[in-house]
């Protein structure tokens, strides 16, 4: 009994009774279960891996096709990327044998010695534009105003304003295109030339820079341009003394003025100045390369400046370094004519207004004189508007020669003082001559236009061969100034200050009878 006990317990690891062969396959069981679940979980992560990784590449392609979407739609959106059709023109093939004259409005009551100098009527170089173009004419003006429809009675001084503007209705007749590029919201003579298929671009300055658009110029079958201080106004036809020039069969800079058109056209409609541009924007020359061409068979350089800066497209020179240049390059004389002269960078806040010095040109006009002994002369208009801070600064120009050798500045302020209304006579010129280059602009001489104004500037320099031949356009445009500061209307400065301080006595007296009448 007790072998046969003990045999059985030795030999019971051998054959277990049942409980414990059911325990051992459950364990078995549970290994085996685990292992398979443990096999199955890393599959699941390999998989979720792979799963995140795809989702990954995915959200990466999406953003970036998303990404590259964006910027086409800038590219698009900001402007017309193919830009405005440039007529087949390129710099390859345009023209530079070009023919330049000077054109000046001076009324009828303006009594200037002309030295029997030939002098060629603003109006007569309008109409003459007008008689060459056959494709298209486009326009830039601060002001449309050719009807005089704000007077009663219409002056007889309008006559020429509506000519020209029946002339310009009359394009469509002819086929040619009118494109005009605007800061003006509300203009009677805009409308109805729209009415009359002109094409009219709105551009919003006072979303930009709370500025305007001061450019003043034309282009004439991408071939002839002007540009000058004239308006689209009566007043530049008959009341205002104007000058710019007219350039004739120059499709190279008419070329690159059109892309100072096209920067305007493509602002249409739009309140922020988009960041990326179509090449046909960018500028063709500037500064450090000037534009070589034929000026009435003289060889010049030529080059178009703009302001204010965000408004200078890819290589657009600065206003303010185009005067920069051709102030520094001066070697014996600087002649400045400009309606206002103001170096004050101000704007009107609710409160106090915003006021700093404006030192640009200033400094350069200093520099000139005193290092360099150029002689200097400012022709300042005298008018109701005229700032009485001008006197001030032009006061402090002047005592930089007292008791220096070699220095010469001069100031005078061109005035039609015996006229009431002072409009009438209005010197509005806006250039700069000097023994080797001019300087045509749109604005006057006041920090805070080339800040907030939109505007375009045209400089001309002669070659060193132009010393030997006959007269060039910088030496009739410097006799013009001479003409004009030697002239009756010129007066020193302690004379003008007097006859401001009767101007502004008058406009005292009459505020206070229109402030009676009222009552």
């Amino acid at each position: 009994m007790e072998l046969s006990a003990d045999i059985r317990l030795e030999g019971q690891d051998e054959d277990p009774p049942a409980p414990l062969a059911c325990v051992s396959q459950v364990k078995s069981s549970s290994f085996s279960a685990i292992q398979q679940q443990g096999y199955s979980a890393t599959i699941v992560l390999r998989h979720k891996d792979k799963l995140e990784q795809t989702q990954q590449k995915c959200i990466a392609t999406l953003a970036l096709f998303c990404c590259s979407a964006v910027l086409m739609v800038l590219i698009f959106s900001s402007v017309d990327i193919w830009g405005d059709s440039e007529d087949g023109i390129t710099e390859e093939n345009c023209s530079r044998d070009c023919r330049v004259v000077l054109v000046e409005n001076l009324p009828d009551d303006l009594y200037l010695h002309m030295d029997g100098r030939h002098h060629i009527p603003l109006s007569v170089g309008f109409h003459t534009l007008l008689e060459q173009a056959k494709l298209s004419v486009e326009v830039v003006s601060s002001v449309w105003d050719l009807n005089a429809w704000d007077v009663e009675p219409t002056p007889s001084t309008a006559a020429q304003g509506q000519l020209l503007f029946q002339r310009l209705l009359r394009l469509k007749s002819r086929g040619i295109k009118l494109k005009i590029a605007s800061s003006l919201t509300n203009s009677s003579e805009l409308k109805a030339l729209a009415a009359h298929n002109a094409q009219v671009h709105f551009v919003n300055m006072k979303t930009f820079t709370g500025g305007g658009l001061h450019s003043s110029f034309w282009i004439v079958d991408r071939t002839h341009i002007y540009i000058g201080s004239a308006e689209m106004d009566w007043r530049s036809l008959s009341k205002r003394k104007e000058l710019g020039v007219v350039v004739y069969n120059c499709s190279c800079l008419a070329l690159d003025l059109h892309r100072v058109f096209s920067f305007y056209w493509q602002l249409h409609d739009r309140d922020y100045i988009p960041s990326i541009w179509s090449k046909r924007v960018t500028a063709l020359y500037g500064r450090h390369e000037a534009l070589e061409l034929q000026l009435n068979a003289t060889p010049a350089t030529a080059y178009l400046s703009a302001s204010p800066d965000h408004f200078c497209s890819k290589d657009r020179t600065r206003d303010l370094d185009a005067i920069r240049q051709v102030i520094q390059s001066a070697k014996t004389f600087i002649f400045i004519s400009v309606t206002d002269y103001l170096p004050l960078h101000y704007r009107g806040n609710k409160g106090t207004p915003y006021i700093r010095y404006w030192s640009d040109i200033d400094e350069l006009i200093r520099e000139a004189v005193v290092l360099r002994g150029v002689k200097v002369r400012l022709l300042v208009t005298n008018w109701k508007k005229t700032n009485p801070l001008t006197f001030n600064f032009v006061t402090s120009l002047k005592s930089l020669c007292m008791q220096l050798h070699n220095c010469s500045l001069e100031v005078r302020f061109f005035s039609h003082e015996k006229k009431k209304d002072f409009q009438l006579g209005l010197n509005h010129n806006k250039y700069m001559v000097t023994d080797n280059a001019v300087y045509l602009g749109s604005h006057d001489w006041v920090g805070t236009n080339f800040e907030i104004n939109a505007g375009v500037g045209l400089v001309l320099r002669m070659g060193d061969s132009a010393k030997d031949t006959g007269a060039t356009i910088l030496k009739h445009i410097k006799a013009s100034f001479e003409r004009d500061w030697k002239s009756r209307y010129a007066n020193n400065l302690q004379k003008s200050k007097d006859l401001q301080d009767k101007y502004r006595l008058l406009q005292s007296s009459k505020n206070r009878w229109e402030t009676k009448e009222e009552n």
